[in-house]
C-alpha cells in the first residue's frame, strides 16, 4: 500500500525490513535523513539487533563497515559527493575483499566551487572501484532497488552502491510502496557471509598478492562482477512475484520504431518518457546497473536507433562522456551515431523544451552542454588574454 512520505525516510523503512546487524555512517547532505531515521529506529529498538556506529569521517565509516562484514554482519551505510571520494580508499578495499556492504549514495555534485545540488560526479568519478553500481530513475525504484541490492551483493559477495539523485529524489515527498517485513524476509534469507573472521579457526583475509597471482585474482574478480547483470534479472523476477514491481538491468521506452533514442541514468527519466511522447520517433533507455555495464543488452535495445543522444548529468574533462564511452563501445561496428549531452549539473534543471531542441536539431556536435549560457563563458574567456579567438568560437 501507498502512503505519503520523504523518500530518505522510506529508504530508512526499507533498508531497517532488511534487517542490517551493524550501520557506520557520518552525516553529509543529503544522505543525512537516511541515517538520522535509521539511527532513530536503533535507539528506539525498533531496530534490533543493530548497532550504529557514530564515526569520524566517511573513510572510517567504510573501514569499520568493511570489518563489520567479516566480522559477519549484515552491513549498511551511506554517504554522499565529497564523502564518497573521502572513502575511496577503503571502497577498493570493500570490493577487492569480496565485502557485501550496501549503501545508499545520494548523488551531489563534487567542488570546487562547493555545490551541494545533484548531479551524478561523486559516483562517476568511482565507477570503476568494483563495485556494483544501480541507479534509481525514481523513488520507488530507489526503494525497491535497496532490496535487490543486498540479495545480489550477498549472492556474488560483492558490494553495492544504490545511487539516488540528491534532493530530486532523496527529500521529495511523494506517495511510496514500501515493501512489509513479510516481503522482504521471504525474499532476503538471513546473512550467511562467504567469508568470515572467526577466532576459533583463524584465516588470513586481503594478505599481500605479488605478482605471480595479482592478475589472477582480479580476473576472477572482474568475472564475478559481470555475473552480477544476469544475477540482478533472476532475483529481480522473483522480487516481481513477492511485490509486483519488476525491474531491469536497462529499461526502454517506445524505442521499437524510434529513430533517435535518448539513453539516461537516474531521475532524468520522468522528463525523458515525457518527450518521448511528445516527439514522434525518439524512444528512451535508461540504465539502471550501470556497473556491470550491460553491453550485450544496450546493443541489442538500440540496434536500430540512427541516433543514440546520451544524455549525462557528469563529464570527465578533458575527455567528454563518460556513459557515452560505454554506449559507443556497446553499438561498435551498428550505424549509430553517438553524441554527448552534458545537463544538469551542480542541480541546474533539465528542462523538456530544452531536450526537445536538442532531440529535434538537425545536426548535434559530438558534445553538448545542455543550456549552457554562452554569455557567461564568453565574457569570462574574454578577461583571460592567454585565450585566443579559435577557443572562444569553439564554445557556440
Amino acid at each position: 500500500m501507498r502512503s505519503q512520505r520523504e523518500a530518505s525516510r522510506a529508504i530508512a523503512e526499507v533498508v531497517g525490513r532488511c534487517r542490517p546487524q551493524v550501520v557506520p555512517a557520518y552525516p553529509i547532505t543529503p544522505q543525512t535523513h537516511i541515517v538520522e531515521a535509521l539511527g532513530a529506529m536503533i535507539r528506539a529498538g525498533t531496530l534490533s539487533p543493530c548497532v550504529f556506529l557514530t564515526v569520524e569521517s566517511e573513510f572510517a565509516a567504510m573501514s569499520a563497515a568493511i570489518g563489520a562484514s567479516f566480522a559477519g554482519s549484515r552491513t549498511y551505510t551511506a554517504t554522499a559527493s565529497q564523502g564518497l571520494l573521502y572513502m575511496a580508499e577503503a571502497l577498493f578495499n570493500a570490493s577487492g575483499l569480496g565485502a557485501p556492504i550496501v549503501m545508499t549514495v545520494a548523488n551531489r555534485a563534487v567542488g570546487a566551487p562547493i555545490n551541494i545540488w545533484n548531479d551524478q560526479s561523486d559516483a562517476m568519478s568511482l565507477r570503476d572501484c568494483g563495485w556494483i553500481q544501480l541507479y534509481a530513475p525514481d523513488n520507488q525504484a530507489a526503494v525497491d532497488l535497496h532490496v535487490l541490492a543486498f540479495r545480489v551483493a550477498e549472492a556474488l559477495s560483492l558490494p553495492v552502491m544504490v545511487c539516488m539523485d540528491g534532493f530530486v529524489l532523496t527529500h521529495a515527498f511523494e506517495p511510496l510502496a514500501v515493501p512489509t517485513q513479510a516481503q522482504v524476509d521471504n525474499f532476503l534469507p538471513p546473512f550467511r557471509p562467504r567469508q568470515v573472521l572467526d577466532p576459533g579457526d583463524p584465516v588470513t583475509i586481503g594478505a599481500m598478492v605479488g605478482p605471480e597471482a595479482f592478475t589472477e585474482v582480479k580476473y576472477l574478480s572482474a568475472q564475478r562482477l559481470d555475473a552480477a547483470v544476469n544475477v540482478f534479472e533472476w532475483f529481480a523476477q522473483e522480487y516481481a512475484e513477492i511485490t509486483g514491481r519488476r525491474y531491469h538491468a536497462v529499461e526502454s521506452y517506445r524505442i521499437e520504431h524510434a529513430d533517435t533514442v535518448v539513453v539516461a541514468l537516474g531521475s532524468a527519466a520522468g522528463t525523458l518518457y515525457e518527450l518521448a511522447d511528445a516527439v514522434p520517433g525518439v524512444g528512451v533507455l535508461v540504465i539502471t546497473m550501470y556497473r556491470p555495464f550491460p553491453a550485450r543488452v544496450v546493443r541489442g535495445l538500440l540496434a536500430a536507433a540512427r541516433r543514440v543522444i546520451v544524455l549525462e548529468r557528469a563529464f570527465a574533462p578533458g575527455a567528454g562522456g563518460i556513459v557515452t564511452a560505454d554506449v559507443r563501445a556497446a553499438v561498435a561496428g551498428t550505424s549509430a551515431m553517438v553524441h554527448t549531452v552534458i545537463g544538469g549539473l551542480g542541480g541546474r534543471p533539465i528542462r523538456l523544451a530544452s531536450l526537445r531542441a536538442v532531440v529535434t536539431a538537425d545536426a548535434l556536435p559530438d558534445i553538448h552542454f545542455l543550456d549552457l549560457r554562452e554569455d557567461v563563458v564568453r565574457r569570462e574567456w574574454e578577461r583571460d588574454p592567454t585565450v585566443s579567438a579559435m577557443e572562444v568560437r569553439h564554445v557556440r
